[in-house]
């Protein structure tokens, strides 16, 4: 049974990881709250308390890796404002958490890893009419910038292969996009194109790449639904 190791059982790790689960997989998953561990759990989870900063990990890393082939990385920024306000200039914490997984997974059995991403790493493309994996990567926010400099990271290590996975635009069950603009007035640019993509169907689309030969090492790791 393959395991994977998902970091980051938020909104959509917690989903995926259930999914998963129900697909024959064994999952181990990361929380920093003490609370949600008994949750994990109770789902079949091998829970752990893994809390990353720009200065050291907290929580056992290497047990969390241990035996797994796959490591998926859902753990966001949190970060807001622009990339060339110096306000923000000293906040630039995301990456050196990544710095400092980067070596923990260099020395386990992780082969593949799949790093939710976001397209803010496009920067503003209300002008655009369609964003492609050549489309220059321009972000206009400091957690689109050390979006883009983590994915360099893992991509540029030649000890594990990594996919990225860029979602915009996140609705579901509990996030409907009109919770967002209700109240608003004098919206800017109201016509420009958005982004948006469900839950369910971030989940399948990591589910797909977990079932390609480059990732699962065969071609039918998971079932077809």
């Amino acid at each position: 049974m393959t395991q994977i190791s998902i970091l980051g059982c938020g909104w959509l790790g917690l989903p995926l990881a259930k999914a998963l689960l129900e697909n024959d997989f064994s999952v181990k998953g990361s929380t920093t709250s003490v609370e949600k561990i008994s949750v994990l759990e109770n789902l079949g989870i091998q829970p752990y308390l893994i809390a990353l900063s720009e200065n050291e990990t907290v929580g056992n890393l290497n047990d969390f890796l241990e035996n797994s082939t796959i490591l998926i990385i859902d753990i966001p920024p949190k970060l807001r404002g622009s990339a060339t306000d110096p306000s923000t200039a000293l906040r630039k914490t995301f990456v050196e958490k990544i710095k400092n997984l980067i070596p923990s997974i260099e020395n386990s059995s992780i082969e593949n890893v799949l790093f939710i991403s976001s397209t803010s790493v496009y920067g503003d493309t209300s002008t655009a009419l369609s964003v492609t994996e050549e489309t220059e990567l321009n972000p206009d926010t400091e957690s689109g910038k050390q979006l883009v400099q983590s994915e360099q990271l893992l991509q540029s290590n030649s000890n594990f292969k990594t996919t990225i996975l860029r979602f915009g635009g996140l609705i579901g069950e509990d996030r409907h996009p009109i919770k967002f603009l209700a109240g608003r007035k004098n919206i800017e640019n109201p016509n420009a194109p958005i982004n948006l993509i469900h839950q369910e169907d971030c989940i399948g689309i990591v589910i797909k790449i977990l079932r390609t030969p480059e990732v699962s090492g065969q071609n039918d790791k998971l079932e077809e639904n």
